[in-house]
C-alpha cells in the first residue's frame, strides 16, 4: 500500500513528493477510526512550517473522504460502514494520499449519502475557512456589506455563498475576464465585481461608490501588498490591493480578516484603524485544534458545511478528479498556487 508523503528540497525552497511503502495498518487503536480513502483534496503546505516540525518526510493530502473499516474500543460515534469526512490534523503521521487511513474520531463527522465524495472532501476545508473569517472573526449578519477578494477562487466561491445565505450584500474582486464571467453567473447574484485586471480600477474608490461612502463592514483579503508596485516582484502581488486601500474602503466598526501572515501595519495605518473603530484578524483555520475547549464547535462546523454542501447551499469550484498516479502533478501545481479550481484525488 502505498501512500504520498512531501520533504523539502536541498535549497529548502520546494517540497519534493515521494511515495512510499507502508505495511499494513494495525487494528484501530481506542479512538482511532480506519477509513477506507475515496476522496482526499489538495491545499497548499506551508515549507517554513514543514521545516519547524523537525520531520523528514510530512505527509501529503489532509481533506479525507471516505467509508469506516473499522472503529476502536471507545469510539462512539461512528460504525462500520459510516461515511465520514474530515480534515487531518497538522501533525498527523496518516497521508491523505493512501487508500487506508487511521483517524482519531474527534476529526470526523458523517458525509450526507447524496454528497459525492469528490464534493465532500474539495468543500470541507474552504467551508471551515468561510465560516472562521464571516462567523468566529467578523460576525457576519442581514444587511452588512461583505468585500471577498478573488471571489472566483475555492475559498471566495465558499465565502460569497455563505455571506449570502447570511443576507449579507457581496462585492467581490476578479483577477481575469474568467473570473469577472464566472462571478457574474453566480446566483444569487453578487452586488458588484470589479475586474482588477488592468491594474487600472481603485478597488477603495469603487467599494465606497458601491456603499454611499459609508464603506465596507467585512473584508475578506487574498493577500495584500505591503509595500509599492515596483518592488513587488510577481504579475499576481501587482494585483493585490495595497494594505492602504483596505484601511480607506473599511467602514467605522469594520472587520479586516487576512490571510496575509507577515502583515506589518505603520503607526499612521494603525490610527486610521484606531480612529474607524475597526479590527484586524488573522485567518488561520488551523487554530481550532490547538485547544481540545473548540471541539465542540469545530465538529458543529464541519457538520454544517456538510449540510449546506448537501442543500447546495455551497456549489464549490472543483476541478476534474485526478487518480492517484498523477497526484504528484497536482500536488506541483498547488504548491506554485497555479491551480484556481480545489485539486481533489479520487480513489
Amino acid at each position: 500500500m502505498k501512500a504520498l508523503y512531501c520533504k523539502q528540497n536541498s535549497a529548502g525552497e520546494e517540497i519534493i513528493c515521494v511515495f512510499q511503502e507502508r505495511e499494513n495498518l494495525p487494528v484501530a487503536r481506542d479512538n482511532d477510526v480506519k477509513i477506507r480513502v475515496k476522496a482526499c483534496a489538495l491545499s497548499w503546505t506551508d515549507i517554513k512550517l514543514l521545516s519547524e516540525m523537525k520531520k523528514e518526510f510530512l505527509p501529503v493530502g489532509r481533506e479525507i473522504a471516505g467509508v469506516v473499516l473499522e472503529v476502536g474500543s471507545k469510539v462512539s460515534f461512528f460504525q462500520p460502514d459510516d461515511e465520514v469526512v474530515g480534515i487531518l490534523p497538522l501533525d498527523s503521521e496518516e497521508s491523505g494520499l493512501c487508500e487506508v487511513a487511521l483517524v482519531h474520531e474527534h476529526y470526523l463527522v458523517h458525509k450526507p449519502e447524496k454528497v459525492p465524495w469528490v464534493e465532500a472532501a474539495g468543500t470541507i476545508r474552504d467551508g471551515l475557512r468561510a465560516y472562521t473569517a464571516l462567523h468566529y472573526l467578523s460576525h457576519v449578519s442581514p444587511g452588512k456589506t461583505v468585500l471577498v477578494m478573488d471571489g472566483a477562487s475555492p475559498f471566495g466561491t465558499i465565502a460569497i455563498q455563505l455571506a449570502q445565505h447570511r443576507g449579507a450584500k457581496v462585492i467581490s474582486t476578479a483577477y481575469s475576464l474568467e473570473d469577472e464571467q464566472y462571478l457574474e453567473r453566480l446566483r444569487p447574484p453578487v452586488a458588484r465585481v470589479i475586474d482588477v485586471s488592468n491594474g487600472k480600477i481603485d478597488v477603495a474608490e469603487s467599494c465606497l461608490e458601491e456603499t454611499g461612502g459609508l464603506g465596507v463592514d467585512i473584508v475578506l483579503d487574498a493577500g495584500v501588498r505591503l509595500y509599492s508596485k515596483e518592488d513587488e516582484s510577481t504579475l499576481k502581488q501587482q494585483l493585490l490591493p495595497h494594505k492602504h486601500d483596505i484601511i480607506t474602503l473599511l467602514s467605522a466598526g469594520g472587520h479586516w480578516v487576512t490571510t496575509e501572515k507577515n502583515l506589518q501595519l505603520d503607526p499612521p495605518d494603525s490610527h486610521c484603524l484606531f480612529l474607524k473603530g475597526a479590527t484586524v484578524s488573522f485567518l488561520n483555520d488551523e487554530v481550532w485544534n490547538l485547544s481540545n475547549v473548540q471541539q465542540g464547535k469545530y465538529l458543529c462546523i464541519l457538520e454544517d458545511v456538510m449540510e449546506k454542501l448537501s442543500n447546495s447551499i455551497f456549489r464549490p469550484q472543483l476541478d476534474e478528479p485526478v487518480p492517484l498516479y498523477e497526484a504528484k502533478v497536482s500536488v506541483e501545481i498547488v504548491q506554485k498556487n497555479q491551480a484556481r479550481k480545489r485539486q481533489v484525488i479520487q480513489f
